[in-house]
């Protein structure tokens, strides 16, 4: 993620007092909203103080260069994604196979409007494929763990086969949410149909004494 909008090298200023922290976070919310939109390199400092209302002097006393903003929402949009996973394994015992695969199937077009740069500043990072490889462990690493407390008797490498499988049609049904892949009017419906008849045969026989009942009208 390179920058040349600014050559000083201090770095981001961390607010203590709460008048600080909205005006960081304001400024993080129009810097991701422009880069979603344009994409980073086309998006300016000028443009990110403006949208957000702030002096452009602001926006410097926080973000001494673009790079520092990037940087910053990159790790906000992780954290998110990070805690996003975490409170889904602390429901998941409580969830059936099929309530897990309903909230699974819409959770990346769920979690899109806090993260929606995230795409744009991955392809702007210099470390870009180390950064995909992350964001994409984490996910693995998210999904295989709700499924394994969902199912305990699920062993971890097939817990992570059918994460790998989940994962690929969250993405599917995210890019028919912002109708970046082919889709119907009906086709988000029977994605999740085949999402969840998948999790239901996969998980419901490792559940043990709590298997779920898997009503014929769920379909």
């Amino acid at each position: 993620m390179d920058s040349n909008t600014s050559s000083e090298k201090r770095g981001t200023l961390q607010p203590r007092r709460a008048v600080g922290r909205q005006r960081v976070a304001e400024l993080l919310a129009a810097a991701s909203d422009l880069m979603a939109e344009h994409g980073y390199e086309a998006t300016t400092m000028a443009e990110i103080a403006s949208r957000a209302g702030a002096k452009i002097g602001s926006l410097y006393r926080f973000f001494p260069n673009k790079e520092a903003v990037g940087e910053a929402l990159l790790q906000q949009h992780m954290a998110i994604v990070h805690d996003e996973y975490e409170a889904l394994e602390r429901r998941a015992a409580d969830l059936s196979p099929e309530q897990l695969a309903d909230i699974l199937i819409d959770l990346l077009a769920v979690l899109y409007p806090r993260v929606k740069s995230l795409p744009a500043l991955m392809e702007a990072h210099t470390d870009r494929t180390e950064i995909r490889d992350r964001s994409r462990q984490q996910a693995l690493v998210g999904i295989s763990a709700a499924l394994r407390v969902c199912a305990p008797g699920l062993d971890e490498q097939t817990a992570g086969d059918i994460a790998a499988v989940v994962l690929n049609n969250m993405k599917v049904m995210l890019g028919m949410t912002l109708k970046d892949a082919p889709t119907t009017p009906g086709a988000p419906d029977e994605l999740r149909r085949m999402n969840r008849l998948y999790l239901c045969a996969r998980l419901t026989p490792c559940r043990g004494t709590r298997a779920g009942h898997v009503s014929g009208d769920s379909y």
